[in-house]
């Protein structure tokens, strides 16, 4: 009998690749080195779009990103170190999360699953995530969205007319900026809680929404940026994976052209400021202003969808403002050259800082959940001459959770008992209502010193030796 001979493949050839350029992404918790934060380090070969998928992962995750550094600049590598809190502003301790924290930022690298995974929690994202993940309802009920011109009364206007489509609200968010609307709604089959995939109901439905955005137009108005648009979404992102609802808001606020402003004041300090670095080519995004949640997410979300590349960056926060800088190119590899672009950049990021923020009072209610409800709460704040200038609605079980963002329509301050009263009149079925006055006051600005400035001068001494 011949001897057959079998190839010989040295065992140890599969990892090569790993051992010459280290593992496709390494994510370390650091519980000791800070003493009021967890350090999170990221190392992965970079892509496009890799910054924005970290920080997604921290935001859903509630926790608060009080530091970052930056950097993807040498040998298409990408590291990065995020001090965190979680949303009561503790270190994080939950074996559970860290673990989760380090599966998910992993997954979202494209990284191959190892044996490390097999003691990695499996809960789904869920389990520690907000209202921001629209995975858990996607293929349960029908994904709607809104844009258009604002008006008071136009969330209250959205509810009613679902209704009267014979369809239930399950979970809704809507935005309102500089007179326009961007709202997403996921919905379903008022009597059979199915979603509704009939493509005459949802063209029906589509119709019936766009002639309530459609009574804001005014036909005085050019361009047509306010012109309504309505349509059934599943809200892909790249690489097949799902786009949040909150970066999905800013996508269409962004898509409205909220960023145009004709009624802002003259001469008002800028937010955002672009320098140049010549030595290397980048464009130098600085931005200084009031500290709160979430904005690391609402700048990168910004410049990410806008086609802009993070090369490096630092975030920091004092005395209640934050501070951060981007050092940027356009995915085409060019910075910023023209004026009108860097005013653009400038906009659309101012924009985005101020989506978030709602001065006023913050109204949270819990009820027992039913169809109609959420037409009958919003009918209660327009017949009190309150304007939802953001809303974000929940159903946990049998219950629906509501938050809103509200303003007196006249420009006076809300009478809150009297509102009180009447809505405990009007909703026997309301378990909670919570009000918070979120009205901030001015403060002066201090001045910083950036890490991110120490980082230009570094990166302007390296660049005769590592030019591109």
């Amino acid at each position: 009998m011949n001897k057959v001979c079998s190839p010989y493949f040295d065992p140890d050839f599969d990892t090569l690749l790993e051992r010459i350029y280290g593992p496709p992404c390494r994510v370390t918790i650091d519980n000791e080195s800070m003493e009021g934060c967890t350090v999170v380090k990221v190392d992965s070969i970079n892509k496009q779009g890799l910054l924005m998928e970290v920080v997604q992962v921290l935001t859903d995750m509630n926790l608060q990103i009080c530091k970052s550094y930056i950097s993807s600049d040498v040998g298409s590598w990408f590291m990065d170190v995020f001090h965190v809190r979680d949303e009561h502003g503790n270190k994080l301790t939950d074996q559970k999360v860290i673990n989760y924290i380090e599966q998910a930022i992993g997954k979202s690298k494209g990284s191959s699953s190892s044996s490390n995974n097999n003691n990695t929690s499996t809960m789904s994202k869920s389990s520690y995530s907000n209202n921001n993940m629209v995975i858990p309802y996607v293929e349960q009920h029908t994904a709607i969205e809104m844009i258009g011109a604002d008006r008071p009364g136009l969330f209250s206007e959205i509810s009613a007319a679902l209704v009267d489509l014979h369809c239930n609200i399950v979970e809704a968010h809507a935005w309102s900026h500089n007179a326009r609307l961007a709202c997403v709604a996921y919905i379903s089959d008022q009597s059979t809680l199915s979603p509704i995939d009939d493509p005459c109901r949802l063209a029906s439905i589509e119709d019936h929404l766009t002639t309530v955005l459609r009574a804001t137009k005014n036909p005085n108005e050019g361009g047509g940026t306010n012109h309504p648009d309505v349509k059934t979404s599943e809200f892909l992102g790249g690489e097949g994976t799902m786009t949040t609802v909150e970066r999905r808001l800013h996508q269409l606020m962004l898509s409205v052209r909220d960023f145009e402003d004709p009624s802002m004041e003259m001469g008002r300090k800028r937010m955002v400021t672009i320098d140049i670095c010549e030595e290397k080519g980048y464009s130098i995004v600085g931005i200084e202003c009031k500290d709160r949640p979430r904005l690391m997410f609402d700048t990168v979300c910004t410049l990410t969808d806008m086609q802009y590349v993070v090369f490096h960056a630092s975030i920091s926060s004092h005395a209640g403002y934050a501070f951060q800088e981007y050092f940027i190119r356009h995915i085409d590899g060019y910075a910023l050259d023209t004026a009108g672009e860097k005013e653009r950049v400038i906009k659309c990021l101012e924009a985005a800082i101020e989506r978030r923020v709602c001065e006023g009072v913050r109204l949270e209610l819990c009820a027992d959940n039913r169809v109609g409800l959420l037409s009958d709460i919003t009918r209660v704040l327009r017949e009190n001459g309150l304007a939802v200038v953001r809303a974000d609605v929940e159903t946990h079980g049998q219950k629906s959770v509501n938050a809103f963002y509200v303003r007196d329509i006249s420009g006076n301050d809300v009478d809150i008992e009297y509102f009180s009263k009447s809505m405990k009149r009007e909703m026997g079925s309301i378990v909670t209502l919570h009000v918070k006055n979120e009205s901030t006051t001015s403060s002066n600005q201090t001045s910083h010193l950036s890490f991110g400035r120490k980082l230009r001068s570094g990166i302007e001494r390296l660049s005769h030796g590592f030019m591109p």
